[in-house]
């Protein structure tokens, strides 16, 4: 038995699967918010099998209650999309990270994109980092074999890393190892933000748009992304070591150079140990 429904069949044009799980390796919202972009009002192809995957006492369902009535509960979903684009057909996988099941869920994806013709797996990803909110995202890149990352993206940081696996990860290798294609693209968020990043969810809408032959309109989430500059903006003004924190992680980032290994890690471990700090603050 798979862990997927199938809904529809439809004919597909060399079909691009875009994946991002809410997770942690989801930062400021932006990989998620790029990919629900992506999808916009797509038709639905799959649907998983939330019982077997979510645990609702960890992410409970969202209950409505009406003038003393219950009307409805929002259930964790996870579903494929289809979306047409002038280059080729894309299917986005999102939804939040599943709980429960990683490797059957891996095995059950390679199914489904055998089903689906999926001649290339691409995920998104986004990671807290020290850099400015100042500058422009920097991505990261990821990819099977040479040649698959776009837009002057470079794959690295370069040596061995061992960090803590996300389940978009476990899916890849499964993918790879099937001989589809995979590739990811991870912004980078100022560690310092909480709450939606829209900057980095259009710089990774860019990174796909190559990928897919067309552009995505992404007005809204520019205007979103101006909004929460001038926020910060006005945050790291009104205190001078805030203001030389961010003029020396300017410094660092003009270096132009990728972050190490080391630097990943350290800003991924401080980031599940101790989570956000305060809606758009800036450290002191």
């Amino acid at each position: 038995m798979t862990l997927y429904r199938l809904r529809d069949r439809a004919e597909l044009r060399d079909p691009l699967m875009v994946v991002a799980f809410d997770a942690w390796v989801d930062a400021g919202a932006a990989a998620t918010t790029a990919a629900e972009t992506i999808a916009d009002s797509g038709t639905i192809v799959a649907e998983f099998d939330a019982d077997a995957l979510y645990d609702y006492r960890a992410r409970r369902p969202t209950l409505h209650i009406d003038d003393g009535r219950v009307i409805s509960a929002d259930w964790p979903l996870l579903t494929v999309r289809h979306r047409h684009f002038e280059g080729r057909d894309a299917l986005v996988l999102s939804g939040p990270e599943p709980d429960y099941r990683w490797q059957e869920l891996a095995g059950s994806m390679v199914a489904l994109a055998e089903s689906l013709g999926v001649t290339q797996w691409l995920t998104l990803g986004s990671i807290p980092a020290a850099v400015p909110h100042t500058r422009p995202v920097t991505i990261l890149g990821l990819e099977s074999e040479p040649g698959l990352l776009r837009g002057g993206v470079e794959a690295g940081p370069m040596g061995l890393m061992q960090v803590p696996a996300a389940a978009v990860s476990v899916i890849d290798l499964a993918m790879s190892a099937a001989g589809v294609p995979t590739l990811g693209y991870f912004a980078q968020v100022p560690h310092y933000v909480n709450g939606e990043y829209p900057a980095a969810a259009v710089a990774l809408i860019r990174a796909v748009e190559p990928h897919l032959g067309a552009a995505v309109p992404t007005s809204m989430l520019e205007l979103r992304a101006r909004s929460m500059g001038a926020k910060l903006d006005s945050a790291a003004a009104s205190d001078d070591s805030t203001t030389s924190y961010v003029e020396r992680l300017e410094e660092l980032s003009d270096e132009s150079r990728l972050p190490s290994g080391e630097e990943l890690i350290g800003e991924i471990e401080r980031f599940l140990r101790e989570g956000d700090p305060g809606d758009g603050d800036l450290p002191r």
